[in-house]
Order: C-alpha cells, then sequence, then structure tokens
C-alpha cells in the first residue's frame, strides 16, 4: 500500500508538516527550521496524534542537534537536554513524544566518543528510522486488526487515528484500510469529535481520500445509532496504554466505550507498541492535557458561547480496561488480563 497522505517530512535538512488546522479547505504544508518551530507545531496542533507527534519530535530532536555550536560532548550533552525539555514541555499525554526522545537521546549517548558530527548524523539516521518504522507499524497493525472486521460491517470511530495522526496510514484507521483492500465493504460513521472537529474535518477528509464510504455525525448521535442496531464494531487509537489496559484517548472515548459495552458492541484500540507505557499502572497516573478554552468558545473565528463562562476543556479522557476488547497492536492483538498481554506484545522481539 502506498501512503495518499504524507502528513510529515524530512526534506533538505527541514521538517514539512500538513498544517491539520487548515484541513479540509486548505492543504499547507508548514516548514521547519528549528527545533522551536517543531515544538510550537506539536504544542498549536499543526501535528497531532500520538505516532506522528512521536515523529516530529525526533526530528525535531534532530534539528536540534544540528544547530548545537559548541566542541565538547559535555556541552552538547547539556543542550541537547534542553532541546529535549522543549519538546518534552509540548504535550503531556502522548507517551510517544518521551518515548521517541529518549529513543534520540540514547543514539547521543552511545555515540559520545564518536564525535559531534558522527553523533548528529547518527541521530538524523535515527529518527529517519523512526519515521520508517511507522510506516511499517501501521501496515502491521492494519492487517491484526483487519481479522476482527467482516464484509458490510458499519464501523463507528472517533477522532482521527489514521495517516495524518502518523507517519501515513495510521491506527484505527489503517485496520479500516487493510480490509478496503482485502475487498471487504466497509461503512464508517465519523463522529465530529468537539471541540477540535479531528473527526468532522480531518478523518471525513481522509477517508474521502480513500474512496471509502464514511457518514459523518455529531457525537450525540453515536449512542442512538448503536441503540438502532446501525453500528457493529468501534474501533479508535490511544495516545498512551497503561500497563493494566487503561487507554487515554480523545476526550469523548469513554463515553463511546459506555455505551458500546451497554449494547454488546465490541469496542477496539488500536495503538503501537510505543504507546504502551508498562511504568504508569493505571489510567488514573495518566497526565490529561487540559487545552485553550478559546477552542471550546470559538469555531473558526466565530464566538458560540457567552462571554465569560467557565469553560473546562480537557483535551483526553480515560477508557477503563474493563470496556475494551482488544488492543490491536503491530505485534498482534492484546487482550484481558491486559498485565500479561500488554508486557508480552511490549517484549515481543519476533
Amino acid at each position: 500500500m502506498i501512503p495518499l497522505i504524507k502528513p510529515i517530512e524530512w526534506q533538505g535538512d527541514k521538517v514539512l508538516l500538513l498544517d491539520q488546522r487548515k484541513l479540509p479547505l486548505q492543504e499547507v504544508y508548514l516548514s521547519c527550521g528549528d527545533y522551536k518551530g517543531v515544538a510550537d507545531a506539536i504544542r498549536d496542533l499543526v501535528v497531532r496524534g500520538a505516532p506522528a507527534i512521536g515523529v516530529a519530535a525526533a526530528f525535531g530532536m534532530t534539528l536540534g542537534a544540528m544547530g548545537i555550536g559548541v566542541s565538547t560532548y559535555a556541552a552538547f550533552e547539556d543542550k541537547l537536554h534542553r532541546v529535549a525539555e522543549t519538546l518534552l514541555g509540548t504535550r503531556p499525554t502522548a507517551i510517544n513524544l518521551r518515548w521517541a526522545i529518549e529513543r534520540m537521546l540514547r543514539v547521543s549517548q552511545g555515540m559520545r566518543n564518536n564525535g559531534l558530527p558522527a553523533i548528529v548524523a547518527a541521530m538524523k539516521d535515527e529518527a529517519l528510522r523512526i519515521y520508517q518504522e511507522d510506516l511499517e507499524t501501521s501496515l502491521a497493525i492494519g492487517r491484526h486488526g483487519d481479522t476482527l472486521l467482516k464484509n458490510g460491517d458499519t464501523i463507528l470511530t472517533h477522532c482521527n487515528a489514521g495517516a495524518l495522526a502518523t507517519a501515513g496510514f495510521g491506527t484505527a484507521l489503517a485496520v479500516l484500510y487493510r480490509a478496503q483492500e482485502e475487498g471487504k465493504r466497509i461503512h464508517v460513521y465519523v463522529d465530529e469529535t468537539r471541540p477540535f472537529l479531528q473527526g468532522s474535518r480531518l478523518t471525513a477528509w481522509e477517508l474521502q481520500k480513500y474512496g471509502m464510504q464514511i457518514t459523518v455525525i455529531t457525537d450525540s448521535t453515536a449512542g442512538f445509532l448503536m441503540q438502532q442496531g446501525r453500528i457493529d464494531k468501534v474501533i479508535v487509537g490511544a495516545d498512551r496504554v497503561a500497563a493494566n489496559g487503561d487507554v487515554a484517548n480523545k476526550i469523548g472515548t469513554y463515553s463511546v466505550a459506555v455505551c458500546a459495552q451497554y449494547h454488546h458492541i465490541p469496542f477496539y484500540v488500536a495503538a503501537p507498541c510505543s504507546t504502551i507505557d508498562l511504568n504508569t499502572t493505571d489510567g488514573a497516573h495518566i497526565p490529561i492535557e487540559e487545552r485553550d478554552p478559546r477552542e471550546v468558545t470559538h469555531i473558526g473565528h466565530t464566538q458560540i458561547t457567552p462571554a465569560q463562562v467557565g469553560i473546562y476543556n480537557p483535551a483526553f479522557d480515560i477508557t477503563p480496561a474493563s470496556l475494551i476488547s482488544a488492543i490491536i497492536t503491530e505485534r498482534g492483538l492484546a487482550r484481558a488480563p491486559y498485565p500479561d498481554s500488554l508486557r508480552s506484545v511490549s517484549s515481543w522481539s519476533g
């Protein structure tokens, strides 16, 4: 499968990012020539989705290393850690951000006796490797997830867990793309995903590019469709998976999962193993990012709420493991008991 969408690329020692704030009306790329530009892009949702954030952070670390003008490794390491801290401070919930940055730091530390030019070159190679691995991971998730779908299924998805959230294929949507490639007829209900509208703006745009049959709904319609028997399965992505199987994903995921369980509908999470955080025991210990109230009070430049009302805008919620039928990874399906199955796929090296 060839990716139709390239949300992030390395070109000429710069990072090109498809500006997801402007979709679906404009397809505009932002060029970042330094790590601060990448950090701003992550924070401002130019690039979003846990795997894509990880790839962007790896490229950001490379740009940061390229801009360090010192002569000793000690000075280089000190400044590189400052670069890492800046990138880590952008978004706290997605574990892929830390995973990628720590991986880049290990490359630097492992090359400390090879000279600074060699370290920078090795970091660039590692970032490109992370990018390529993400593409391959998405395809593997698609293959494993496809086994859960049958011809004629109607799928509900929440937020955007597709090409735009990764290096080019997706997690939850990779499963749908694989099913389509295998000749299965799949109808996808896309909920709008307030307040940033990742579903109606991004997922609908992306699925349309792939020629899939879609219907956009408001968030509050999902339960009604389930009640009518019009949803066969739910597939979502994840920003972090705790050791016990609790999942942090876009706000509203928990509500969908509760409705799915009530109506006996399988609820699947698709995520790369890099999203599994075995050091976090359960969802209660996952930090939840709270974003700008303006995302709620405005749509574009139009204010939709009364002035000076209180606003609560968490970006994510926690879906308990008990509501999840399976977690689809590039190494296979993890099922309850999740502490065992997640540890197994995380340590698998085949």
